[in-house]
Parts: structure tokens; sequence; C-alpha cells
């Protein structure tokens, strides 16, 4: 399975760092990490739980933001996501 260099080095750097979470939204990445016993989560992921942390009043206009870049997430998972972060 090919990834890219930056993911294949976090997944590289995580398996050397006890009790560690990566950040991966790359989904070959996501499927290498599980089968290695990584924590991770995405991008989606850190917002939210910024949010429950209290750390932002409100995912909407992030997942707004977000939603103007290159970046895809479907209606789903932002449905899922603003479920999950209580809006």
């Amino acid at each position: 399975m090919q990834i890219d260099k930056g993911e294949s080095s976090a997944i590289a750097l995580a398996l050397e760092t006890p009790n560690c979470s990566l950040i991966l939204d790359d989904y070959k990445a996501r499927k290498i990490a599980e089968r290695l016993g990584i924590p991770f989560t995405g991008t989606i992921g850190v917002i939210i739980k910024a949010k429950l942390l209290g750390l932002t009043p409100s995912i909407k206009p992030l997942l707004e933001k977000i939603k103007q870049t290159n970046f895809r997430i479907s209606a789903d998972i932002e449905l899922q996501a603003l479920r999950e972060a209580k809006e």
C-alpha cells in the first residue's frame, strides 16, 4: 500500500513514541496505522474534541472554512461531526 512520505514518516515516529496518537486523514495511512495498532484521529476529530473541551464555541464555522479548501468532507461525515459536537 503506497502512502505519502509525510504520513509514512509520522507512522514511523509513532511506532517509536509510546502513548502517542496520530492525526491522519488519508484512508490508506489510517488502514496502516490501524493494522499497526497506532491510535489515530482525523482533522474533524480534533475539531470535535476542541469543541467538547470548550476551546471553540462551535465547529460549524470551522467546517465551513475547511469546505472552502481541497479537503473533502461528505455531508454524512459533516452531520455526524455536528452530532458528536452536540450542535
